[in-house]
């Protein structure tokens, strides 16, 4: 072969190796921000259904037909009302023995003044008399059924004429204030106390904030899902919040130092819910796992898998790899 022409096989042979090793040590830019402690509320939200502080429901202690009612569903009663009037055909009856039994008893008072009877048979004449008296009282109570609180009507199951039977006649409801029953995890159960501020939201009011109170802890944590029952007061005296709707919890149990990243730092594992980052670390980019917490406007807390002091990828982390090699621009 010609000298020209070995030549000219050398040249693009090594002209080939100087393109790939350019190609080789091309590195990607990338931004990156320093990882820095910041005071971040430990907030958790809880799903719930909103309910009424107090339920009563209006029957008479003996079965009998309603002669009226006075109210319907969306009344709105007080305490002592009544609500119901049953048949007072018993009542009369007990009255007019009561009555009946009165009188024997002030004659038999009067045969005793006189010693023309013993203490002993006295004292019988008076036991009936008591007897006949609570009667009075239960049927007085069984046949004008009152409110026992201040509250709405929710649920009326008669009308009038109908026997009572095995269901209330009505159901009443104080919805002022309203509770919010939520279960909190064991782990919060030391940080959980009476009147803690927590607030509310429901769909149904355009998420609209209200502000309620732990009022009650419940002494007792379910084995199974490791939770406790707390109730949530919420005041409500426009009556705005209605039984049964669904609402979501906010509470903050607190403030810890934790990573902020910006979202943008932040990239999700394709076929799971893993969250992971890219570090910088000596001129490479390293795959990291994060676990995620609150969103700050732009920015994630980091719940674990970075420290103060690590070098996040904030830009150009599109399509690295653990180990790819990268340069740090401004």
């Amino acid at each position: 072969m010609p000298l020209a022409a070995l030549f000219f096989f050398a040249s693009c042979g090594g002209e080939t190796t100087k393109n790939e090793t350019q190609t080789e040590t091309v590195k990607k830019n990338v931004k990156v921000e320093e990882v820095r402690l910041t005071p971040v509320d430990q907030l958790s939200t809880f799903t719930a259904t909103v309910e009424a502080n107090t339920v009563n429901n209006i029957a008479p202690a003996m079965g009998g037909r309603i002669r009226s009612i006075h109210v319907d569903v969306g009344s709105r009663v007080g305490k002592g009302q009544t609500v119901v009037t049953m048949d007072a055909a018993n009542y009369s009856q007990q009255q007019t023995q009561l009555a009946t039994l009165k009188r024997d008893y002030e004659r038999y008072l009067e045969l005793y003044n006189v010693g023309g009877i013993s203490k002993q048979q006295l004292d019988q004449v008076k036991a009936q008399l008591d007897v006949a008296q609570t009667a009075l009282n239960n049927l007085g109570e069984n046949t004008r059924l009152t409110s026992p609180i201040n509250g709405v009507v929710t649920v009326r199951n008669y009308d009038p004429g109908d026997m009572a039977g095995g269901q209330p006649i009505l159901t009443i409801e104080n919805i002022n204030p309203v509770k919010v029953i939520i279960n909190v995890s064991e782990s919060f159960y030391s940080q959980v106390v009476k009147g803690m501020p927590a607030k509310v939201q429901v769909d149904a009011l355009s998420d609209e904030v209200f502000e309620g109170k732990v009022s009650l802890i419940h002494p007792t944590l379910n084995p199974v899902s490791h939770t406790f029952p707390v109730e949530i007061e919420v005041n409500n005296s426009d009556q705005r919040l209605r039984p049964g709707m669904f609402s979501r919890v906010t509470m903050n149990f607190g403030t810890n130092d934790r990573p902020l990243v910006p979202d943008m730092a932040v990239l999700k594992q394709t076929g799971s819910n893993d969250r992971y980052v890219f570090v910088e670390k000596d001129g490479k980019a390293v795959y990291t796992l994060v676990q995620l917490g609150t969103r700050i406007e732009d920015k994630y807390e980091i719940v674990s898998g970075l420290s103060a002091g690590d070098r996040v990828i904030v830009q150009g982390n599109a399509g690295l790899i653990d180990g790819t090699e990268v340069e740090v621009v401004e």
